[in-house]
């Protein structure tokens, strides 16, 4: 008997990926990092795979080797390195890494030529965004020294890109502006002598809302977890994640009484009250106090009282509910119970938060559907 869960549908990322790839003429990069936001990494890397996606994409070297490990041979990305990291591994694993600065063009150089293969680059442009990214007026000395180093065949240059700002805000000028600098860029990278196979600057949103942005490839990430990156569209999509937890006692309390840490709720009438075993250590947003939507006995309901590391407390009044029903904070929404969306509007933050938070180790995945047991060829 479990006590706590969280159920990941592998089918609905397999299909969300395969409604992008119907839809676009690139190949697809689905991006699993953050252990798959939250979905488990290796599962829904290969689930993505049985939807057509042909590469995958994530932050960290780490993450990279560890697809490689599991036995994914399909191209990575990893795009998120500090100075000094072991590149090499990743180049001798065969996992595309990322240069935004003419310093980490030199990290890639020296990698390659301690792995004695040359190291598969993809070269950043900052667009707009300002994090990662070599600005416009540092981009020509990158491209120079990677266009001498792809001549000396220690690298090879597979791709130029960069990455949104606003595209999840549909109309949003910004977005043509960087469309426009990504141009610019490509424009010098061809004069100074670089011919990248992929261009790649669309992320899950622009996926769904920019056709005029694929490119080549295209980087699908909350998305392919069916969670839209567009707030009030859903785009087909089917989110892959609900999180429920068994009722672990229910007990009869007076009108007036204190519920929970600090007496932040009090109970309007004698009712009865349903303690869940999921909290913060779970991924509960303790900003969801007294906020926080949950489906038990076929009503929604609301957290009564303050989120504590372990459980929470929902009122639920005269209604027969006993201990061993289950609690639904999350789900595809299909019999009207909360989404991930609903908790990121009460908490005011990003769906992406609220499904990346539930990775505690005590608290089980359970996958359902063929499609994680595919096997990259």
């Amino acid at each position: 008997m479990w006590q706590a869960e969280v159920r990941i549908d592998l089918d609905a990322i397999r299909d969300n990926v395969a409604l992008m790839r119907a839809g676009t003429t690139a190949e697809v990069m689905a991006v699993v990092k953050g252990d798959g936001y939250g979905h488990g990494m290796l599962p829904s890397a290969r689930a993505a795979l049985a939807g057509g996606a042909t590469w995958l994409g994530v932050a960290t070297l780490g993450e990279g080797l560890e697809l490689r490990r599991a036995g994914l041979d399909v191209p990575v990305l990893a795009w998120l390195h500090s100075p000094g990291m072991p590149l090499h591994d990743g180049v001798a694993a065969g996992i595309d890494l990322s240069a935004s600065s003419l310093p980490m063009v030199g990290e890639l150089v020296e990698a390659a030529r301690r792995a004695e293969r040359p190291a598969r680059v993809h070269l950043k442009l900052d667009t707009g965004l300002s994090r990662g990214g070599a600005t416009a007026a540092e981009w020509p000395a990158v491209l120079e020294a990677a266009a001498k180093a792809q001549a000396d065949g220690v690298i090879d240059v597979v791709g130029v890109w960069s990455h949104f700002v606003s595209s999840d805000a549909p109309g949003d000028e910004i977005t043509d502006r960087q469309l426009a600098a990504f141009a610019d860029g490509l424009a010098v990278a061809e004069r100074l002598g670089i011919a990248p196979r992929y261009r790649h600057i669309a992320n899950s949103a622009a996926t769904l809302t920019r056709p005029d942005a694929h490119y080549d490839l295209v980087r699908p990430g909350i998305a392919v977890y069916g969670l839209s990156p567009v707030p009030g569209e859903t785009f087909g999509l089917r989110p892959a994640m609900t999180a429920r937890a068994r009722v672990a006692q229910t007990k009869r309390v007076p009108a007036g009484q204190g519920v929970s840490y600090g007496h932040a709720y009090f109970t309007e009438r004698e009712t009865t009250l349903a303690l869940v075993p999921l909290g913060y250590a779970d991924g509960v947003p303790r900003a969801a106090s007294n906020a926080g939507p949950v489906q038990l006995g076929g009503k929604r309901r609301t957290v009564a009282g303050r989120v504590c590391m372990d459980q929470i407390v929902l009122d639920v009044g005269d209604d027969e509910v006993a201990a061993g029903d289950i609690a639904t904070l999350f789900g595809p929404g299909d019999d009207g119970g909360p989404t991930a969306d609903d908790w990121a509007e009460v908490v005011g933050t990003i769906n992406y938060e609220i499904v990346t938070r539930f990775g505690s180790s005590r608290v089980p995945r359970v996958y359902d559907g063929a499609a994680g047991t595919v096997t990259a060829a």
